[in-house]
């Protein structure tokens, strides 16, 4: 009973994690159509930029993460400006060019601060102890920022005209232009904001994981199945998927092992898609 509790709190802290890297992923793809290999950087540079902040200039943690999200949003904000709304119709030539910039923030990372991971570390220490388990404060705060992010921008997405006028676009860009709806204003707005995603969840997790330059390929690779369990362009279905991903991840690793429990959260993932291929929710159609 105490495992079960133990993975049951682990999983949601996995599951909001993956929620926050899946929500991004989805608006880009969502209102953009824009599939984003260069997510997996955006966290890389939200965990340096904080590791950074704090080893080099000596400011407070909640300082450094603000910090990251920041950089990560402008970097988002001016990529999309002046490159992917010049091929925002081309899936191709925006594939290309996310990943383009994926390899470009990676090497960058080496060079600037070796391929070696430096000895970054939460500031909260301790665990909350019970009758047979025991949780790191650092994952039950970090689970709590998250659960706080995702509320936040579910409430910008449903209840404000920004959040209408965004999913508007992704429902058909077509008939919001002919509304008034100004694509070329609000694409770069979106992919700000989730990249603001991405690098606000590598600020709080790579202290707690570990940080390296590397360490996007997993974490894309994790975004990208939570979104197609969800359904592609679901805002919905990937928060949903995200937690489904994180419990089946917590409780096969304790209960299976390491490498059982990864072939497990793979092969019921695709025991679902092989029974509804489009994803748990229906798919948020997308019209250019």
């Amino acid at each position: 009973m105490h495992g079960v509790i133990s993975a049951a709190i682990i999983g949601i802290g996995l599951g909001a994690q993956y929620a926050l890297l899946a929500l991004g992923f989805t608006l880009i793809f969502g209102i953009l159509g824009v599939v984003n290999f260069a997510h997996g950087g955006f966290y890389v540079v939200g965990g340096y930029v904080a590791y950074w902040m704090t080893a080099a200039l000596s400011l407070p943690y909640p300082v450094a993460v603000l910090a990251a999200v920041i950089a990560t949003a402008a970097l988002g904000y001016l990529f999309e400006l002046f490159f992917i709304e010049r091929f925002v119709n081309d899936q191709l030539a925006t594939m290309m060019l996310t990943l383009g910039l994926y390899l470009v923030l990676s090497t960058g990372i080496v060079v600037s601060f070796g391929p070696e991971s430096p000895s970054f570390s939460f500031p909260i220490t301790g665990s909350l102890h019970g009758k047979g388990f025991f949780i790191p404060w650092a994952n039950l705060v970090v689970l709590g920022i998250c659960i706080l992010a995702i509320v936040a921008v579910s409430l910008l997405l449903y209840r404000t005209d920004l959040g209408r006028a965004l999913r508007a676009l992704a429902d058909d860009r077509t008939v919001a232009t002919a509304l008034g709806i100004q694509p070329r204003l609000l694409f770069p707005l979106a992919f700000a904001l989730a990249t603001a995603l991405a690098g606000l969840t590598g600020a709080l997790v790579t202290p707690i994981l570990t940080l390296s330059p590397h360490v996007g390929d997993p974490v894309l690779a994790t975004a990208f199945m939570v979104v197609i369990l969800g359904g592609l362009g679901s805002i919905i279905g990937s928060i949903v998927a995200a937690f489904i991903v994180g419990l089946v991840e917590s409780f096969s690793s304790i209960y299976l092992g390491g490498s059982k429990g990864a072939l497990a959260l793979f092969v019921l993932v695709l025991l679902i898609l092989a029974v509804k291929p489009s994803g748990l929710f229906s798919r948020e159609v997308r019209q250019a």
